[in-house]
């Protein structure tokens, strides 16, 4: 019993450490000051009412979305074919492999900045959305490389090859078997691609112009020149995007496990 009290401490004790930040600024999205203060003054929705509102910031949101929802559809069909391919026992040096799709998460990103800039320039492909998407998709698919690979490794072998006993073509395989049963790691990898994307600054800054400002650059350049609680107002935006996303997921996630 005290041990179980012990890891029940810890657990709350670490969750506070990890939700406290965001406990501190998220009310001051509501306040009517001008200033990141405490106590506030009053209640107000005015710095909501400017991200939609002020050009820039509107700007910004419709280009996270568009750059987010291009990430997530390419991430997830380039993250779900690699995974695939990777399942193959018989493909050489394929732990080589794995580890080389999962090198963006490890390497600075500074350094990845430079040559996504460096190689987007010889196509064209700079200060443009395309440009963007593909640098996201980078970051991206390691996420979802990781996600699928779990789900697909869950899967019992021995489903397909009945199904393949049975006439079925291996397109159909994957279509009938193998997606429905991999599909909830499919979605998760998809919801960490878009959330890599939304959150991603320093590609940005590298490989977008004016035109492709992101939130999270806007954000960040808000920043540097004025400290407003616009900036709380976004963060409260990502939070509760982020969450909604999440939860469409399980919900997802549980009614295909229902269907089972």
């Amino acid at each position: 019993m005290p041990m179980k009290l012990t890891k029940l401490a810890f657990a709350s004790m670490t969750m506070l450490f990890l939700v406290a930040p965001l406990i501190a600024i998220l009310p001051l999205a509501f306040t009517s000051s001008v200033i990141l203060t405490y106590p506030i003054p009053s209640w107000s929705l005015r710095w909501f009412e400017e991200l939609f509102t002020a050009d820039a910031w509107r700007r910004a949101i419709v280009n996270s979305i568009i750059i987010g929802t291009g990430t997530t559809s390419l991430a997830t069909v380039l993250g779900t074919a690699a995974s695939l391919g990777l399942r193959n026992r018989l493909i050489f040096f394929r732990g080589t492999m794995r580890t080389l799709f999962l090198l963006p998460m490890v390497v600075p990103a500074v350094v990845l900045g430079v040559g996504m800039q460096v190689l987007l320039a010889r196509f064209g492909l700079t200060n443009s959305y395309a440009g963007v998407i593909i640098a996201h998709t980078v970051v991206a698919v390691p996420f979802v490389v990781v996600s699928v690979t779990g789900a697909l490794a869950g899967i019992d072998r021995r489903v397909e090859l009945a199904a393949e006993s049975l006439g079925a073509s291996p397109i159909t395989v994957f279509r009938r078997v193998t997606l429905p049963l991999a599909m909830p790691g499919v979605l998760s990898g998809a919801v960490l691609a878009f959330a890599t994307s939304l959150d991603e600054v320093v590609l940005t800054l590298f490989v977008a112009g004016p035109n492709q400002r992101t939130l999270a650059r806007q954000m960040f350049s808000s920043i540097r020149e004025n400290i407003s609680p616009a900036i709380a107002a976004a963060a409260f935006l990502f939070i509760v995007v982020t969450v909604v996303v999440g939860l469409i997921v399980v919900l997802s996630r549980l009614t295909l496990a229902k269907r089972r």
